[in-house]
């Protein structure tokens, strides 16, 4: 086992950043300037390539390429949580070395999808990446996208036997099983909240953080909600909530991450494309995101 140190925190607040795309390629110049935002946000760090990356239609060098100019556009002014998983434990090894290599902070490792691991299936999966890589490890469970739920007790197995093994983000939705994950693994196990709406609730029982979709939009506003409610001013983060909260439901209003990419384009920060199977929003509900975020004071 290689040995890793456990200094590096990720708490706070972390933008899912999306993949610009111009003409089909990877636009450069679009994610310089979304990185930027972030920093001026003042997130603590990034998370290039996870779902909201579109990853399942990047290939191997795009998604390299992704994470080296992430790291490069963040300039050590914030963190990069790679995000470098998969359903095939080799992919997940050769995508987490190459992430090490390009020099991000961590990786984010979510759960095998679609092939449906048992429990064990799981701890032997990322037992495996762990041993490959000095790189912290952020687990990803979200069963709603993967099928499955990475129970409490393999989460707190592979944070006894592989050390660089230090956090989850959990998208279950659950304040139950943030307290059930944070009883079973202690205080210094790192728990983001998966979902921007339930941010406040998991941190009332838990929780460190966030894993934002909403941040690409207004990471200025989450960090400050995050960071307000870690302070133990709940009431000023809870206006905060109440303000954004519409954002945050209707950056769901269809499959993540299409309403936050057209948000981000109209807004003029990148070019409203996807890859295929993500299509441009319907017009009914492009309007509504729309008077959102003119409503939450995103847009004029």
């Amino acid at each position: 086992m290689l040995t890793v140190s456990k200094n590096t925190m990720f708490t706070g607040t972390y933008t899912a950043i999306v993949t610009p795309f111009r003409t089909g390629q990877v636009d450069e110049a679009a994610l310089e300037r979304l990185v930027k935002f972030q920093i001026k946000g003042g997130v603590d760090g990034i998370v290039p390539v996870g779902t909201t990356g579109e990853s399942p239609t990047v290939d191997y060098a795009e998604h390299i390429k992704i994470i080296a100019l992430s790291v490069k556009f963040a300039a050590r002014k914030i963190k990069v949580l790679a995000g470098t998983g998969g359903n095939s434990t080799t992919e997940a090894i050769y995508l987490t070395k190459e992430a090490e290599k390009a020099g991000a902070d961590g990786s984010l490792q979510v759960a095998p999808y679609y092939n449906k691991p048992t429990q064990e299936g799981l701890f032997q999966h990322f037992k495996a990446i762990a041993r490959e890589t000095k790189l912290p490890i952020v687990l990803y469970s979200i069963p709603g996208r993967c099928g499955i739920e990475i129970a409490v007790d393999t989460v707190k197995r592979l944070a006894n036997e592989c050390k660089n093994i230090v956090g989850i983000k959990e998208a279950g939705g659950s304040c139950d099983r943030v307290s059930q994950l944070r009883a079973a693994l202690g205080a210094k196990f790192e728990i983001m909240s998966g979902d921007d709406s339930l941010t406040l609730p998991f941190m009332s029982v838990g929780a460190n953080g966030v894993i934002s979709v909403a941040s690409n939009v207004i990471p200025k506003e989450v960090s400050q909600m995050v960071n307000l409610f870690a302070r133990g001013d709940a009431k000023k983060a809870y206006a905060l909530h109440a303000r954004f909260y519409p954002l945050f439901k209707d950056l769901f209003i269809e499959t993540n991450p299409t309403p936050v990419k057209a948000a981000l384009a109209m807004m003029k920060m990148v070019e409203e494309e996807y890859r295929l199977p993500l299509v441009p929003m319907n017009p009914k509900n492009w309007d509504i995101l729309r008077t959102t975020l003119k409503r939450c004071d995103v847009l004029e």
